[in-house]
């Protein structure tokens, strides 16, 4: 007999017959149901058991299944990150193939064009230049001539007085050695002309050389001296030198001379923009402006071009540097220059090229260059 009924039997019924026939065949009954409740108790301890286990299993098999998933993603997401610093580098390394491509080949153009102008120019020059001495000695000589006839023969006669009297000899003999020496002097400023271009063309070596950076901004201003000198929109742009005794520095010329040449085209730019909302009286009244001013810090040279033009926003001045970034419309700028600028002096001569800009208030770009390579 089940023990749990065998508990009840005996607290609730012990004054009961348990003999009898009848009660004996209920008590089976209910003993049968006890045991199939416990046999039923365990088949559910059972499968709750086994639930639980597989339950377990389960959760082990998913909890493994999430860790690989957690690690295939961290790997891909670290392939993927890896892959775009890969993709940034390979796009500034072709931004910067791209600017100097641009930049060699515009200063191999430029360089050959203006080299060839100056040769071109430098050889008939130098004939004429050379010999303009020559010529003054011929002409001392004729009118060392003519006084002698005046001497020898005072009346020379009448058709040899009129034609004296025609061509004025007295004002030639004044005006013809001033002439001389303002050809002289013309050819002499060709030859100056021709030395700013090949200084400006110079070509670059794999090396740095010793250069003087006046030499560069004063054959860039060369350059560009047509577009400083007046026009219909506007008076000349006038350009104030503040030179202070600098030494030679070691340095890529040709690269530095077209540093010089960006930031002062970019200013004649501005001016032109401006000229064409400023009346020419307003500009007369108020000249449009460049200033260079150059000084030692230190181991360090510093050139500050400065103009007073209408200044930058900060939106436009935080991506003045940028590649490709132009204010300008479209056919009036690539958005490389200022771009190559920076390349040339930050990267290739270890220096800082920087700009300070207010609306209104003009612009100054600052150039800081190493002494030594």
């Amino acid at each position: 007999m089940h023990r749990l009924l065998q508990r009840q039997i005996k607290r609730h019924l012990t004054d009961i017959n348990l003999s009898d026939s009848v009660f004996q065949n209920f008590l089976k009954a209910v003993d049968d149901a006890y045991c199939q409740s416990d046999d039923d108790y365990r088949l559910l301890e059972r499968s709750l058991a086994l639930s639980s286990s597989e339950l377990l299993d389960a959760n082990t098999q998913l909890q493994d299944l999430l860790n690989a998933v957690e690690v295939q993603v961290a790997d891909r997401t670290a392939e993927l990150a890896n892959a775009n610093t890969e993709l940034k580098q390979t796009l500034a390394d072709l931004q910067n193939a791209q600017v100097q491509l641009v930049q060699s080949e515009k200063m191999s153009s430029l360089g050959q064009l203006v080299a060839g102008v100056a040769h071109e120019i430098n050889n008939p020059v130098g004939c004429i230049v050379g010999n303009v001495s020559a010529a003054q000695g011929y002409i001392n000589d004729l009118l060392g001539v003519i006084d002698l006839y005046a001497e020898q023969f005072p009346e020379p006669g009448d058709a040899i007085e009129a034609e004296l009297e025609a061509i004025d000899l007295d004002y030639i003999r004044d005006d013809l050695p001033k002439l001389i020496r303002a050809m002289k002097d013309g050819g002499d400023r060709i030859k100056s002309i021709s030395q700013s271009l090949r200084t400006f063309s110079r070509a670059d070596t794999d090396t740095k050389q010793a250069f003087n950076l006046h030499d560069g901004i004063d054959s860039t201003l060369l350059i560009l001296r047509h577009r400083l000198k007046a026009n219909p929109a506007r008076p000349e742009i006038q350009i104030r030198l503040d030179y202070s005794d600098l030494p030679a520095i070691q340095c890529f010329p040709g690269q530095l001379n077209q540093v010089f040449m960006n930031i002062l085209a970019n200013a004649i730019d501005m001016f032109d923009e401006v000229a064409q909302e400023t009346s020419f009286a307003d500009l007369i009244a108020a000249p449009q402006q460049i200033t260079i001013r150059t000084f030692t810090v230190g181991e360090y040279v510093e050139i500050w071009i400065q103009d007073n033009g209408k200044g930058m926003p900060e939106a436009v001045r935080t991506q003045i540097f940028n590649h490709l970034f132009t204010t300008k419309t479209v056919g009036q700028g690539t958005g490389l220059g200022l771009t190559i600028a920076h390349q040339i002096v930050v990267d290739k001569h270890a220096g800082q090229l920087t700009v300070q800009s207010e609306v209104e208030e003009g612009t100054q770009f600052g150039i800081r260059l190493p002494i030594e390579a």
